[in-house]
């Protein structure tokens, strides 16, 4: 938390591996040991500020898009399917399964559901850790 500009997404993007240019210095330690990018990507997600989606596809197929591309390629696809049904329970989208997600502010999904479908994308792939920017703008505080 802190003020506007303060530099709290910077500060993600570094610590996410997601900021490669400029100048960045120090080290990085998850419980002590140094940081391999490679394996932290497998490890961690990332729910921008900024809910971008495909508005062409239902919540469902969202998610199933992100578990077969961030999933290890040994979990079946009953898991997969059951993992998906767990998190939408989970973030309560079970009611828009089917629902297309549509365009921000024109049609489908409200920006409380978007919300809440960003940060499902990212628990389908079962990170250990997941960085969230500013998750709850555009919320009221009731949604919040």
């Amino acid at each position: 938390m802190g003020v506007c500009g303060a530099g709290k997404t910077t500060l993600m993007d570094v610590l996410a591996g997601r900021k490669t240019s400029g100048y960045i210095e120090g080290n990085i330690t998850i419980s002590g040991y140094p940081k391999k990018q490679e394996t932290f990507a497998r490890v961690s997600g990332y729910c921008e500020q900024n809910d971008i989606h495909s508005p062409n596809v239902t919540v469902y197929e969202s998610l199933a898009f992100s578990s077969w591309l961030r999933l290890p390629a040994n979990v079946d696809s009953s898991t997969r399917k059951m993992f998906i049904d767990e998190v939408m329970e989970l973030v309560e989208l079970s009611p828009l399964r089917d629902a297309l997600v549509g365009l921000p502010g024109v049609s489908g999904s409200s920006t409380e559901q978007r919300k809440r479908l960003t940060i499902a994308v990212e628990l389908v792939a079962n990170p250990s850790i997941i960085f969230m920017d500013e998750p709850t703008s555009g919320l009221d505080a009731r949604a919040a």
